[in-house]
């Protein structure tokens, strides 16, 4: 009796398995062209706002640079340098600096140095 019960239960499951089908995926041209689509203005904001804080790591971290006193404003990989800093030496520092960041692809160096009494 126990054989028997073994070949029905091997039997059902054998059966089971011979007709699972495999599963393909298959492409629906709504859901690719949905991860295509551009991004949101708040998706774009975030992106710059995250660029000008990595921007303003790399200045913070130079040495020799007071970037105190820079103002950064990203867009879209594009990198503008605002304000002051206390010498002329420094304003190439500051640009060579944001040009090295991973996802610049310019920088509009607009510091200057900041005059005595202001």
């Amino acid at each position: 009796m126990s054989l028997g019960r073994n070949l029905i239960t091997v039997s059902i499951v054998a059966a089971a398995v011979a007709g699972v089908a495999p599963a393909y995926a298959q492409t629906d041209p709504a859901a690719a062209s949905a991860t295509t689509a551009p991004p949101t203005k708040k998706v774009i904001r975030k992106q710059n706002h995250q660029l000008e804080i990595k921007v303003r790591h790399a200045l913070t971290a130079t040495k020799h640079l007071d970037s105190s006193g820079v103002v950064i404003l990203a867009r879209g990989g594009e990198i503008t340098l605002l304000g002051e800093v206390p010498d002329a030496s420094q304003i190439p520092v500051a640009a060579s600096a944001a040009s090295k960041v991973a996802g610049v692809t310019g920088v509009t160096n607009n510091v200057r140095v900041s005059e005595p009494g202001n």
